[in-house]
């Protein structure tokens, strides 16, 4: 219980918007991860360029920021690297 109870009141835990951020933000990068099955004919250009821009700088943020939050960290790496696929997708299918 003596975990829990850490983690509930620590500067990360539940009731912070450090925890909530990146649980909210993880929709971002399951959802590209879902269009990787769609044609690359559908995707944006400039809405994935878009997406690897901002994810590439709050990965910094969420380095930076104190306390560090290091999940907020992995959501933004884990959508830059599926926004990267779908942008290399949409490059090859333009030629």
């Amino acid at each position: 219980m003596g975990i829990l109870h850490t983690f509930w009141n620590s500067p990360i835990g539940p009731k912070t918007t450090h925890f909530w951020g990146p649980v909210v933000g993880w929709s971002i990068p399951i959802a590209a991860l879902a269009d990787s099955k769609k044609p690359p004919e559908l995707i944006s250009g400039n809405m994935t360029t878009v997406m690897c821009v901002y994810s590439a700088l709050f990965m910094r943020f969420a380095y930076m920021v104190r306390p560090r939050n290091y999940h907020l960290l992995v959501c933004h790496v884990a959508n830059e690297s599926v926004q990267l696929y779908q942008l290399s997708r949409w490059a090859r299918a333009r030629g």
